[in-house]
């Protein structure tokens, strides 16, 4: 009887898994992106709301905060600039630092766009 009873409750957390965690964060021009461990995608209009935030609805709820880089570097701040000049203001996602808290006061911190991955596979 007592071996069920370890069985059971091992297999009752193992059933209740955790709570979704985020995984990745991108940026638009106007538009957070956020996509959770459990594949749950929410967005939020960050822009709009200064920078910082709530997604309250998605998950069990998050804030976030958007620190953009004011001075990118100087290849970033030429294609920023040829993009605009051909019309296409706003196409590119600025660059940030983007923190996620979590319901426990946990940080997720992500960078947009994501770094570029040049390890040889």
């Amino acid at each position: 009887m007592r071996r069920l009873l370890i069985v059971g409750l091992l297999a009752g957390c193992v059933a209740t898994g955790g709570a979704p965690v985020p995984q990745a964060a991108r940026l638009s021009a106007d538009v957070l992106t956020l996509t959770l461990s459990d594949g749950t995608t929410c967005r939020a209009r960050w822009a709009e709301a200064g920078g910082t935030g709530r997604m309250e609805n998605c998950g069990p709820g998050f804030g976030y905060a958007v620190r953009v880089v004011e001075n990118p570097n100087l290849l970033r701040q030429l294609f920023t600039g040829l993009t605009s000049a051909l019309g296409a203001e706003g196409a590119v996602a600025p660059m940030a630092e983007v923190v996620i808290t979590d319901a426990t006061g946990r940080d997720h911190v992500f960078v947009s766009p994501p770094p570029v991955d040049m390890s040889d596979d």
